[in-house]
């Protein structure tokens, strides 16, 4: 569907631009008439005329998600009406791409649509939970108290992906801090030795030979090094796209030593806290498990929770499904059960969010703790390793010296 961007004015001759996307441009004048603004100009986009965006896909993290929800309970409680708070947010939101949606959702709201139906046009940037957080709240008057939550919901969502990437980036720059060091040793600093070595008649190590072979090799084979590197993340991306490859991989990352425990907690401490807060507002837990089955990162847990859901919807307790699953540890299943049998399961999920938590970043600093050493030594061995492939010819040739 073409673009288009208009220039218009409202009734009181306020000037306003934009752009809609529509089939035609007598569609696009039916459009800004409809919303009372008179068209002044309307011209469709090329493809040399539109914004140029280097950005990769539509990047909403979940503190920007958190500062608005906050910021539209703070605007409201002033008695701001909703459309004007709507107006205001637009304005001073700096995600570029939550401001369109905000502006979107306006639009939307002031053609008589309720604003959790306005947001589900712009799915792409409000997930699910907050539009059926925002439904609820519409539809039992308290919709100041579903922003709230959800603006707990993001703040511990951003916290936790926090703690996750602390876990991940760091063993990740260290190595790429190593490989770093060494392919420099290899294609830069042991060249300049080969070319020495080469002018003297020094019987060379084994490891010496090693390590120049292979910097021989690097340095007239360093685009197939580039291009398997290039070809394992197009590969791992294309599996992961396929069924039976993701199942794999995520299988996989549940196993894996040191993070597989954190993998298993992390979705934990998602499916505890996004449960705690849909049931707290009043969504049926067969909603709410279709939602959180969206919102964690692993297919196993997915597949688990849309099981149980169809479970659920048979008369069956969620904690029985839970169980069968055999992948949600005891702990999780156990105090379901209990919050089912006592009718406050929103509490006892509550309570289950906030251990897993703590226990996520607890295995973090844990999974740190046993990652750093472990890379330090790989990286001392590497480097001594070409230290000693330098060192030791030097020393012979001395020796030879001394001889003489």
């Amino acid at each position: 569907m073409p673009g288009f961007t208009y220039v218009a004015v409202d009734k009181k001759g306020k000037e306003k631009k934009g752009s809609i996307e529509a089939d035609n441009r007598e569609k696009v004048i039916d459009i800004l008439k409809n919303d009372g603004l008179i068209p002044v100009s309307v011209k469709e986009q090329g493809a040399l005329n539109k914004d140029i965006d280097f950005s990769i896909g539509k990047k909403v993290k979940p503190r920007d998600l958190s500062v608005f929800c906050r910021q539209f309970v703070s605007i409201t409680q002033a008695g701001v009406p909703m459309k004007e708070a709507l107006q205001m947010l637009s304005e001073q939101t700096e995600n570029k791409w939550l401001k369109r949606a905000i502006s979107e959702v306006l639009l939307s709201v002031e053609k008589g649509n309720t604003l959790a139906d306005s947001m589900r046009g712009q799915s792409d940037i409000f997930p699910p939970m907050l539009i059926n957080m925002v439904e609820a709240g519409e539809n039992s008057g308290s919709l100041e108290m579903a922003f709230t939550r959800m603006a707990i919901q993001f703040e511990k969502e951003a916290k936790l992906k926090a703690t996750i990437r602390k876990a991940t980036i760091y063993p990740i720059i260290l190595v790429v801090a190593a490989i770093g060091v060494v392919a420099v040793m290899l294609l830069f600093v042991i060249p300049i030795f080969i070319d020495m070595f080469a002018d003297l008649d020094v019987e060379m190590p084994g490891i010496t030979m090693w390590v120049m072979n292979t910097s021989e090799w690097m340095t007239a084979h360093w685009y197939i090094i580039l291009a398997l590197i290039i070809l394992v993340i197009v590969a791992y991306k294309m599996i992961y796209k396929t069924e039976q490859g993701r199942l794999a991989i995520d299988r996989v990352k549940m196993k894996m030593p040191l993070f597989g425990k954190l993998t298993v907690k992390t979705a934990c401490a998602q499916f505890a806290r996004t449960m705690s807060t849909l049931l707290s507002s009043g969504i049926s837990t067969i909603d709410a498990l279709e939602t959180v089955s969206k919102i964690v990162n692993n297919i196993h847990y997915t597949n688990a929770l849309l099981k149980a859901r169809e479970e659920v919807m048979k008369g069956i307790p969620l904690s029985e499904p839970l169980t069968a699953s055999k992948i949600f540890p005891p702990m999780v299943c156990h105090m379901t059960g209990i919050g089912e049998e006592t009718g406050n399961i929103e509490d006892m999920l509550e309570k289950l969010a906030d251990y897993y938590d703590e226990e996520v970043e607890m295995t973090t600093q844990s999974v740190l703790a046993a990652m750093e050493p472990l890379i330090i030594v790989f990286m001392a061995l590497v480097v001594g390793t070409l230290v000693i492939a330098v060192v030791s010819p030097i020393g012979a040739m001395y020796n030879g010296l001394d001889n003489l």
